[in-house]
Order: structure tokens, then C-alpha cells, then sequence
């Protein structure tokens, strides 16, 4: 069988490997063609152009490269439609995915699977009535999305989502991660500024600000950041003025499953984290470690998410445990002097760190811990699709 899939971040990256290996392991023989990065590469996949020439989010930052953008939607489509799949997977992205979806159901019936509900219960609602024009199944993260795909008439599998899944550094790991890097017992931060360089530019200048008050307080404090590949070296550039000098991991260094090592034993080392908002929230909830969240984006996009936003939180822990321990600055709310007091605050309340730790000791059951691994559930529900 033959599949055609589109990744256009490190999260869709991540779930892309999954279903596919979980293709693999239920069919005889597979083939693959699409967009993808490394996780996906490594399952297999030859990417048609570098996958992060779509990391791109917030309509101002989309504006300057609208034309590039839309020829590659162009040229990936054609792509689609001359490959011949039996089915074309868009994972996430749904501003690139979704366009490319609606141009190849034009002139083709390929069955087209979009893997990441959109968040239609977060704002936009009327993206899932748009969708189901050009797309016939969705695979959904969350346990309460099925119902939103589903009443716009859209075939919705809950398949939980692959973090419950993926390995978690032990405790031995985690010691040798901290001699290994000379921390010892030192209060250990880890900041995550994102995967897109629009991202990266923004947060960087305002959590290396966060930190003064966080070093203040804790003298002592180290600093981790584990870099995404294609933005390491800009990482580099933007911290070096940063109060306290960062660990900065930069899996272009490494071996692939030595970068995953390295960054899954930051995870577990740290304290707590400093997080853009997104997926990265559950890969924290997964080492149990607690957050911030801390997100801002042009004033264009801001006003015009704020004003369509539907719900009082975006991290995802909060949402999936229904609770909101983990506190979050986003927009104008985004400055270093709030952020780095819940950061103090954070390291010294013993209590607020294990209302966490429960709030995402929930989340993780809620999205399948200890069930069958989510790659292997949306590959079922792909080929159940197709049957």
C-alpha cells in the first residue's frame, strides 16, 4: 500500500513516525512519499523540501512568505495526486495541510486522513464544517474531539496521543545527565523557547530577561535547553547574553537516538521548565516535570486569536486534567518580571509542584497510558478507514 504524508513541525514530525511505523507493523509491504522530517526520514520517508520551510505560525509571520508557501501547496499536491496513494495523511498544520487537501480532492478521490483534530473547541469552530469538503477521516489527540469532527459529518478516531508512549529518562539517567554536565545538585531550569524560528526570535529576548529574577533568587540556578535542529544555531546566537549561560543541546551534534536521549534526561532532570505553549506541555507532564508557559506572537495575531478564542486556557494539561495548575502568560501578559516570579514561586511551593504532578498523572490517562501505543491505534484506524 502506498501513503502520502505531510508534517510541518517537530510535533507533526513525531506523530508521522509513529502511524508509521504502525503501518509497518501491520502491513506486509509499505511505501511512503510526502513531506516529513527527521523522525519521519528515519521511518522511511524522502521529504520533497525541508519540512521546517513550514514551521511557520501567526499571520503576520505568514504574510512575507504567502507566495513561497503557496507554491509549495502547489507542488505538493501535484506530488500527491501523480504518487497515487491509497490514502494522503495531513498531520497537523492545518493552514498549509488543509489547503493542499482541498486542492487535491479537485481533481482526485484519494481518501484523505487529517491526523490532529483542529482545536474547533478553542476558536474557529466553523473549520471543521469547512474541512469535511475535502477530507473524509480525522484522527483526534484528545478524547473529547470526536463529537466536534463527527456532528460536520467526518469519520473521528480518539487515538490517543503518542507521548504516552514515548520512553521517559529513569532516575539513573538523570544522575548522569547532571555529572555528565556538572550541574550536581544545583536547581536546574529548563527553558524551551520553541521549534520555529519566529518563535525562538520572540521568546528568547523575553525568558532570558525572566531569568534575572530567577537568578537573583537562586544564585545557584543552572540552565538547560535542549535547541530544535533547525534552529540551534540561532539558539545559540540569541542566548548568549542571557544572564546564566545555557546547556544548550543541539541534536545536530548527536546521533538521532542520542539527541533523544539527551533531551528526554533534560526533561527529567529539571526542576521545572520554562515552556512555549504547545506539545511540549505533555512531553513535560510525561517527566512529570512542572512548568510555566510563556507565549507571545506580532500584535496583529494576537488581536485577532484573543478575539476568537473560545476558552480561558491554551495548555493543554490544564485542558485535558480539567484543572489549571499550570499558570500561563501569553501575549501581552508575556513579560520577563510576571514570568519570573511564578518561575521563584514555582521552585519554592512544594505544593503547587504536585498539583501538577497530579494534573498530569490525569492528562496521561486521559490520553492513553498503559493502552496500546497511539501510532499503532491510528494506523488501525487508517486501514479500518480504507476497508
Amino acid at each position: 500500500m502506498k501513503f502520502f504524508l505531510i508534517a510541518g513541525e517537530l510535533s507533526g514530525d513525531r506523530l508521522g513516525a509513529a502511524l508509521m511505523a504502525g503501518l509497518k507493523q501491520l502491513l506486509t509491504e509499505v511505501n511512503f512519499a510526502g513531506v516529513g522530517g527527521p523522525l519521519m526520514q528515519a521511518e522511511g520517508l524522502t521529504s520533497q523540501f525541508p519540512m521546517d520551510e513550514l514551521s511557520v505560525m501567526g499571520i503576520a509571520e505568514v504574510l512575507p512568505k504567502y507566495f513561497h508557501l503557496k507554491r509549495r501547496i502547489a507542488e505538493t499536491s501535484q506530488a500527491c495526486i501523480d504518487f497515487a496513494p491509497d490514502a494522503m495523511i495531513t498531520i497537523d498544520s492545518p493552514d498549509f495541510c488543509l489547503r493542499v487537501a482541498k486542492m487535491v480532492r479537485a481533481t482526485s478521490r484519494v481518501r484523505t486522513v487529517h491526523y490532529v483534530a483542529p482545536s474547533v473547541w478553542a476558536w474557529r469552530p466553523k473549520r471543521a464544517e469547512k474541512m469535511a469538503h475535502s477530507v473524509d477521516q480525522v484522527l483526534a489527540l484528545l478524547p473529547f474531539e470526536p463529537p466536534y469532527m463527527e456532528k460536520a459529518g467526518m469519520r473521528c478516531d480518539f487515538v490517543g496521543h503518542p507521548v504516552v508512549s514515548e520512553p521517559v529518562a529513569d532516575a539513573a539517567q538523570v544522575a548522569e545527565f547532571r555529572q555528565e554536565h556538572g550541574i550536581g545538585d544545583a536547581p536546574l531550569l529548563l527553558t524551551l523557547p520553541g521549534s520555529r524560528r519566529s518563535e525562538v526570535t520572540r521568546l528568547c529576548p523575553i525568558f532570558g530577561a525572566a531569568l534575572k529574577t530567577v537568578v537573583k533568587h537562586r544564585p545557584d540556578a543552572r540552565v538547560v535547553l535542549p535547541a530544535a535542529p533547525n534552529v540551534a544555531a540561532l539558539v545559540a546566537e540569541l542566548t548568549a547574553e542571557w544572564p546564566v549561560s545555557p546547556i544548550i543541546l543541539n541534536p545536530s551534534d548527536m546521533a538521532l537516538e542520542q539527541g533523544l536521549m539527551q533531551k528526554r534526561a533534560a526533561f527529567a532532570a529539571a526542576d521545572v521548565a520554562l515552556a512555549a505553549s504547545g506539545t511540549v506541555s505533555l512531553e513535560l507532564a510525561a517527566a512529570g516535570t512542572p512548568m510555566v508557559i510563556g507565549y507571545d506572537m506580532s500584535w496583529l495575531s494576537w488581536q485577532i486569536m484573543d478575539r476568537m478564542r473560545m476558552i480561558d486556557t491554551v495548555t493543554l494539561v490544564n485542558l485535558v486534567s480539567e484543572t489549571r495548575h499550570v499558570a500561563e502568560f501569553l501575549g501581552p501578559k508575556c513579560v520577563p518580571g510576571e514570568i519570573g516570579a511564578a518561575l521563584c514561586a514555582l521552585l519554592d511551593d512544594g505544593d503547587a509542584q504536585e498539583n501538577q504532578r497530579q494534573a498530569m498523572a490525569v492528562t496521561m490517562q486521559r490520553l492513553g497510558l498503559g493502552a496500546e501505543a497511539p501510532g499503532l491505534r491510528a494506523a488501525r484506524a487508517v486501514l479500518d478507514g480504507l476497508s
